[in-house]
């Protein structure tokens, strides 16, 4: 199973790289998983400004850093998106990237990740709406860090002591979000 973990924010001081490390060592102990950190930063996408949307544009030809990141996604067969929460929504660098998307979501799951002052709730109830007009299949549960992401892990991607000894804390979460990945990965693949 060839799992992505996109990196959902691009600005300097960003905390959001140091939870993906802790995903994608999480997700690297599923059955099977190939795990790769898709960060946004190495894939510099200019504001989407094509003249029809991508699902209804037979004709379109993507180039360039457009092009590498729409083959890396259609080489997936699932996504954890990580994600800060900014001004209540996702960041408008992960959106314009996801509206690139034509069908390389389709009928792959995509679990969520979030952080922020509310745990990132807003940018993952966006998310959910993104995650289907891009045909893909939103997991159910979700991991919510109730802090930025810079609070709670140190540059290696490791959960602070206080976060970590919470049993009902962010690492129960992410099991819980990644064993429904697995089985909605293994379940869509099968059916795909």
């Amino acid at each position: 199973m060839k799992i992505g973990i996109i990196v959902g924010a691009t600005r300097e001081g960003r905390g959001t790289d140091r939870a993906a490390k802790w995903v994608a060592r999480a997700a690297e102990k599923l059955e099977g998983a190939d795990v790769e950190v898709l960060d946004l930063r190495d894939y510099e996408l200019p504001f989407f400004d094509e003249a029809i949307s991508p699902q209804y544009n037979p004709e379109r030809k993507p180039e360039g850093a457009v092009k590498a990141w729409l083959d890396k996604l259609a080489e997936k067969d699932g996504f954890v998106v990580v994600t800060p929460e900014y001004n209540r929504s996702l960041p408008a660098v992960l959106k314009n990237a996801l509206d690139y998307v034509a069908y390389e979501l389709e009928k792959k799951p995509v679990a969520l990740v979030a952080h922020g002052s509310t745990g990132g709730a807003q940018a993952v109830h966006t998310l959910r709406a993104v995650t289907a007009g891009a045909l893909g299949v939103s997991v159910p549960r979700a991991t919510y860090i109730p802090t930025m992401a810079g609070m709670a892990f140190d540059e290696e991607g490791n959960l602070n002591e206080d976060l970590a000894a919470n049993p009902y804390g962010p690492n129960g979460a992410l099991q819980a979000t990644l064993a429904d990945f697995q089985w909605y990965a293994t379940a869509l693949k099968d059916a795909r």
